[in-house]
């Protein structure tokens, strides 16, 4: 039987989701989806640390351990780790450190246990790797702060690094490791701007910047092989070039993606193609043993990809360098991730919601508030630190109006 209130029913007519409840709820799916929570923390963490117990602890003996924190942190920013274990005779029986990620403990001299420091020993019987991203500023540190200088800092084909021997004789060896670069890498960037030598003149004065003439027309940022300025562009933009494997393939892929792509060509740093995305972002491909370096010069720390669609960008750049993302914290925020893992170098957000696509780089300085200083006196304009998720810094533009962020290192 029929219910006749069925006559009074209006019909299910399908209608259009709203644009932007549509474009919000796929954010949200997708955030959820590409998600990884964070692990749970662990036994081996302690009160008031953030650094867990590797596989190997150094523990060290050390002639007086209450000092000798004291120099690990003034040579080496360290971190001081809970409180000492001091025993009946008032010898420091345990003490802790962080180094970066990895823990270091020391305790006093115990000879009745066998347990003395290399000087009392009559020198070091092994050496202590310290990585850090300045090997120069660390060793001066250390020897300003009553370490020997046993090895100036200086170049070699596994990275950079000095010795140094601490006041308790351990050898430690402070290092940079050679940048291994993976496709997907950038190994150069390139600021475009309209007028480069006003740029070199700025970022010199406000950056303190070294920057001299290249044969290509190109100038280039010493201290590294990793950025120049390149004048005449019809707009301000950061042009990266990215390893990839096979250029030649990497081009097929370009095309496909809806980008377009000049034909490759061999350099002498290797095989090259220029191309631009499919929202208007100009880059290059390259591959072969010179494309080895990376955007070290001027602390280039961070990179960021603003751009009307974030989800087409994300399929472009997925596409052609096999970057996965990662979500941000913040809604629509989005972190590139190269195959195997890990970031890309250097470090980079994507975001949508721009009219104009462009690259934003970020640049490291010690002080950031100098930095700020610097930038205003010099025709820029320089807003105060700006926290969040993805830490892009402070916003800052040149005196050509070009946008960065300068971030602390």
């Amino acid at each position: 039987m029929t219910d006749p209130l069925d006559a009074l029913r209006d019909p299910i007519r399908p209608v259009a989701p709203d644009p932007a409840f549509a474009r919000a709820l796929r954010t949200r799916l997708e955030r959820a989806l590409l998600d990884i929570p964070e692990e749970p923390v662990t036994a081996t963490l302690e009160t008031g640390s953030d650094v867990r117990l590797h596989s190997l602890t150094p523990y060290l003996a050390v002639l007086d351990a209450r000092a000798a924190v004291a120099f690990y942190v003034d040579a080496f920013g360290a971190r001081r780790r809970d409180e000492p274990i001091v025993m009946p005779d008032g010898r420091v029986g345990h003490v802790e450190v962080t180094l970066g990620d990895s823990v270091l403990m020391m305790a006093d001299e115990y000879p009745e246990m066998g347990l003395l420091a290399p000087r009392t020993r009559g020198g070091p019987s092994q050496s202590l790797r310290l990585e850090v991203p300045d090997p120069d500023a660390v060793v001066a540190a250390a020897v300003a702060a009553g370490a020997r200088l046993e090895r100036p800092v200086t170049d070699s084909p596994y990275g950079r690094g000095g010795t140094v021997v601490d006041p308790s004789g351990h050898r430690w060896m402070v290092s940079r490791e050679a940048p291994v670069v993976r496709p997907g890498d950038v190994v150069y960037a390139s600021l475009w701007t309209v007028d480069a030598e006003r740029a070199r003149r700025f970022y010199t004065a406000a950056l303190g910047w070294s920057v001299s003439g290249g044969a290509d027309g190109e100038l280039h940022v010493d201290g590294g092989p990793g950025l120049g300025i390149s004048g005449g562009q019809p707009r301000a933009t950061t042009m990266l070039c990215y390893r990839v494997s096979d250029v030649d393939a990497a081009v097929v892929l370009v095309r496909a993606a809806g980008g377009t792509a000049g034909d490759p060509e061999d350099r002498p740093y290797g095989r090259v193609a220029d191309g631009v995305d499919d929202q208007g972002i100009p880059f290059a491909l390259v591959a072969g043993d010179a494309a080895a370096g990376g955007p070290a010069a001027a602390g280039l720390t961070y990179v960021e990809f603003r751009v009307p669609d974030a989800g087409r960008a994300r399929a472009f750049y997925g596409t052609v360098l096999g970057w996965g993302f990662e979500p941000g914290a913040e809604e629509g925020y989005w972190h590139p991730t190269v195959a195997g893992g890990g970031f890309p170098s250097p470090m980079a957000g994507l975001v949508g919601g721009h009219a104009e696509a462009s690259v934003v780089p970020g640049f490291g300085v010690p002080d950031t508030a100098a930095a700020l200083a610097a930038v205003r006196a010099s025709g820029g304009t320089a807003d105060g630190p700006v926290g969040g998720d993805h830490d892009t810094g402070s916003p800052c533009t040149d005196d050509q109006g070009a946008p960065f962020a300068l971030v602390r290192r």
